[in-house]
């Protein structure tokens, strides 16, 4: 499967097209759906099985890791807390037994940025006489273009208002992708800006509707335990990275050495940087969610936010290695090692971003 993913990954980020066929192969491997809960009749996966599901996809192809991602992420939390209407989530699970279902989150705005900075969404919920009118304008929507689900943050035009995420149909008239994803890594996620115009929404197809305040800010701190998976996600690209760097030093035989540059000191050397680097982040991050499932008292938010931080800045060295090593042939384009450096820049970009993450680790440390 792995290996398929990289093969289509070639023409698909040279297009930035939706990747419809590689995630045909994840959800024939069943793992669009890994994490849908017990209750459910589904597998459950947890925290620790996700982040290696993302790993290996991460390998593979990043992108359509990160598409997968989001609708894992939305799996997994109804498998913890259901809050959807009862009788939505048993269609989106049988209609996910037959082709892939994907949902994914539309949180950040252009004015707002990344709601994981705190503040108010300017896309309004309006009520009508059967429901709500949904309009305002989403940024990096990933998956956009195949979502059958967006999950649209958004506050109500009522007297007092209040914020919550309103469950619209990815087919709803008057949805448009308005600016295309056009960024130098993971150019096939597809996480468009997204315009949502009267778009019409269920009354009862809204979650976590209530006043705006902590309670309805992303938790940084809370969840991070949930990013785990995420900076998996990049640690495979990196041992993607890896392979190839290998690969490489067992070929390349220069005319003035007359073996493999493997045998060279410079490239073993580094060869070991690279291998300490990666797999200290998987340590750090396998262990850490294997705790969080165990539901381990001693393992804290903070913990797994510092895991994250660690985790992701390995995984850019460890690229960064091998890329300087190689030199002009490894940002060659068609050289996947070139592919490979464009999308572990991607890596610190997911909220909560670094500044964020060490704010709350140093809070806590300094007992604020």
């Amino acid at each position: 499967m792995t290996a398929r993913l990289a093969e289509l990954s070639v023409k698909y980020d040279r297009s930035g097209a939706f990747p419809a066929e590689s995630i045909q192969v994840v959800h024939e491997a069943g793992l669009l759906t890994a994490t849908v809960g017990e209750r459910y009749g589904g597998r459950g996966a947890r925290v620790e099985e996700t982040a290696r599901i993302l790993h290996t996809l991460g390998r593979g192809d990043p992108s359509v890791a990160l598409i997968t991602a989001m609708t894992l992420n939305t799996h997994a939390r109804e498998a913890v807390r259901p809050t959807w209407p009862e009788e939505l989530y048993a269609r989106v699970l049988k209609e996910s037994e037959e082709r892939p279902v994907l949902v994914n989150h539309a949180r950040v705005e252009p004015d707002l940025g990344s709601p994981a900075r705190g503040g108010l969404p300017a896309t309004v919920a309006r009520r009508t006489a059967d429901g709500w009118s949904v309009s305002g304008r989403k940024r990096f929507v990933t998956g956009a273009e195949g979502l059958d689900w967006f999950l649209v943050w958004a506050t109500t035009d009522e007297p007092e208002p209040r914020v919550g995420t309103f469950l619209v149909p990815g087919g709803s008239p008057g949805i448009e992708i308005t600016d295309r994803w056009d960024q130098l890594g993971l150019r096939a996620s597809g996480s468009h800006d997204v315009t949502f115009r009267d778009v019409e929404v269920p009354y009862e197809n809204v979650i976590g509707l209530g006043p705006h305040g902590p309670a309805s800010e992303q938790d940084n701190r809370a969840g991070a335990s949930l990013h785990l998976p995420l900076a998996a996600l990049y640690v495979g690209v990196a041992r993607a990275a890896q392979a190839f760097f290998h690969t490489f030093a067992h070929t390349r035989v220069p005319a003035n050495l007359g073996h493999p540059v493997a045998r060279t000191e410079r490239f073993r050397r580094t060869a070991g940087e690279i291998e300490v680097l990666l797999a200290t982040a998987e340590q750090l991050l396998f262990d850490g969610a294997a705790r969080v499932d165990a539901e381990d008292p001693a393992y804290t938010p903070e913990q797994a936010l510092g895991a994250r931080v660690l985790a992701d800045r390995h995984a850019v060295r460890a690229v960064e290695l091998a890329v300087r090593l190689l030199g002009n042939p490894g940002l060659a384009r068609g050289n996947p090692l070139e592919r490979h450096f464009r999308d572990i820049q991607c890596a610190p970009v997911h909220a909560p971003q670094e500044d964020i993450s060490l704010l709350a680790i140093g809070t806590k440390a300094l007992d604020l």
